[in-house]
């Protein structure tokens, strides 16, 4: 059926009915534009405050007197806070909605982001940063959910995609504020204006999201019928494929980007922490990416663009072993545009293989992306400190290779339907 054009009015149903005639936003209408700007501001306060650490992580352990792997733990926390809670928001947000659960975590997030420049030490800062994601949770984990609801089917993953490209922005922004002030007046001070500019992003977002008219609203049910709902995504083998593509892949970005920052501190490089933090500016080539992939893949299917995109990580993580600062700048650059590349497709892809527990397929997908954050992020830094950055970088290259065969043989070329 051809798509009405892009300012045409909607179908008849009403608000929140999840009626048949709701069609979803068409690019180019004020609502669509509005999603794509709401969730922005949203994948601006979620990430510039999860990942803002990493920019300040050797001042973080200079201040507090702790190694790279236990300063590299303030990641680790709020990541596994955030995988642990994504389940359950979306179980929530089958209940009171997509955008009153987003609603809730982002305000949360917002209050305890600003109390973690005050953790007196490191346990009181892990369980704050436990605490923060576990509320930003309701983020990530549902906003792939909103967009298949609200936006016509033809134009998701385009609208993934840019969803995508907002949160590199916001993992760029909180990186790029928290080095220099950090540098002028110590990891406190870098996190406090990363909580302040995530917590105008948030407001931003409250005021920018439309009400929702493809929800909905699924009835309570019990831990059975819960268990059940999960139980379907994980006997799809595609799906499968999927969480342990997100595993291993965001694992090993973020271990990268972790410790990449300890090296260039160190001999003989020694960079300043502002000078560190600009290596973030790579993530504008995954702004670029994630929306390119959409369009791209719309031409030569998914599976291809996934495909392309890990090879681009392994061909950057190469040369990030070789000596000369701007082959390892040059690396970083194309090792970020492949991962978000792959990123943007498998987030929005759980959407379009997942025919029931929608929320919940995009939940698993977190619930691994996350869960590889804080593992796989922490125990490189282990491996880094007793072999150095090329047995890392080895590792993160192998993690790699495994989640291109997974896809590759368990994906088929190009699906009918999808």
């Amino acid at each position: 059926m051809p798509f009405p054009p892009p300012n045409s009015p909607p179908s008849p149903g009403g608000p929140g009915d999840g009626s048949s005639g709701w069609d979803g936003h068409y690019k180019g209408s004020s609502g669509y534009s509005r999603i794509l700007a709401a969730l922005a501001c949203a994948g601006i306060a979620t990430f510039a405050q999860l990942y803002s650490p990493q920019a300040v992580l050797p001042l973080l352990a200079d201040g507090l007197g702790i190694t790279a792997a236990e300063a590299g733990l303030s990641i680790s926390a709020a990541t596994l806070g955030l995988a642990a809670a994504v389940l359950p928001w979306s179980f929530l947000a089958d209940r009171i909605g997509r955008v009153k659960a987003m609603t809730f975590a982002i305000c949360a997030a917002t209050v305890f982001g600003l109390l973690v420049p005050l953790s007196p030490d490191l346990a009181t800062l892990l369980f704050l940063r436990l605490l923060e994601g576990v509320a930003l949770g309701g983020i990530p984990a549902l906003a792939i959910v909103y967009l298949n609801e609200e936006v016509s089917r033809g134009h998701a993953a385009a609208a993934a995609g840019s969803y995508v490209a907002g949160t590199t922005v916001g993992g760029l922004a909180g990186r790029i504020v928290a080095g220099p002030v950090g540098e002028l007046w110590g990891w406190r001070a870098g996190s406090l204006a990363v909580s302040i500019l995530a917590a105008a992003a948030a407001v931003a977002f409250l005021m920018l999201i439309p009400r929702a008219r493809g929800f909905i609203r699924t009835p309570p049910s019990g831990i059975r019928s819960a268990f059940g709902l999960l139980g379907k995504q994980l006997h799809n083998p595609r799906l499968v494929a999927i969480y342990l593509q997100a595993f291993l892949l965001m694992g090993g970005f973020v271990a990268v980007y972790n410790y990449l920052g300890f090296r260039l501190a160190a001999a003989p490089y020694n960079l300043p922490a502002t000078i560190v933090s600009l290596i973030f500016l790579a993530y504008l080539s995954g702004t670029i990416t994630s929306r390119w992939a959409g369009a791209i893949a719309a031409r030569f299917g998914r599976r291809t663009v996934l495909l392309w995109g890990t090879g681009l990580m392994m061909a950057g993580l190469a040369l990030t072993v070789l000596p000369p600062l701007p082959l390892i700048l040059t690396g970083l650059v194309v090792f970020t545009a492949g991962f978000f590349a792959a990123h943007s497709i498998a987030s929005g892809w759980t959407g379009a293989i997942a025919t029931t527990g929608r929320a919940q397929a995009a939940s698993l997908y977190n619930l691994s992306y996350y869960v590889g954050s804080s593992v796989v992020g922490w125990a490189g830094g282990l491996l880094f400190q007793s072999l150095g950055w090329a047995a890392l970088v080895w590792t993160v290259m192998a993690l790699t290779a495994c989640s291109a065969v997974i896809s590759a043989v368990v994906h088929p070329a190009r699906p009918a339907s999808i």
